[in-house]
């Protein structure tokens, strides 16, 4: 049987591919890792994240219809949360973002210059209109 070829939808993702250290900066002196790597070939991409507590470890899985800009994840986590969530990646700006009844989230992470850090924040709302600020993410790349 021959391997699937590398999905072209996901060629913008490369930049995030490797290993990262997380802090979440209201968690001071915690770190977590994460790590972004392709899946059969590259045709999904992986992203496992073990975060400093009280954040969860969790995995998504990040795929693409070829005729859409927008990514769909797969999340699980170790508290037994399944969601999922849309997903984009452009010009070094990483969103994250779900509408569900009673609790919305959205992520938003900028890809320094260099590639070396994503800093980034999460917000919530219980409809979509009234936005709070839930907590902060910085990702280093460690390789």
């Amino acid at each position: 049987m021959s391997p699937l070829p590398p999905n072209p939808t996901l060629k913008q993702l490369e930049a995030l591919i490797g290993e990262w250290e997380v802090e979440v900066p209201q968690f001071p002196g915690q770190r977590g890792r994460a790590n972004f790597e392709w899946l059969e070939g590259g045709a999904y991409l992986r992203f496992h994240a073990v975060a400093p507590d009280p954040a969860p470890t969790s995995t998504w899985i990040i795929g693409r219809d070829d005729s859409s800009e927008t990514y769909t994840t797969l999340y699980y986590d170790s508290r037994g949360v399944s969601r999922v969530y849309e997903m984009s990646f452009s010009e070094g700006v990483w969103k994250l973002w779900r509408e569900a009844p009673g609790f919305w989230q959205r992520f938003s992470g900028t890809l320094s210059d260099d590639g070396g850090s994503i800093r980034g924040a999460w917000e919530k709302s219980p409809d979509g209109s009234s936005w709070e600020h839930d907590f902060d993410l910085v990702y280093t790349r460690v390789k």
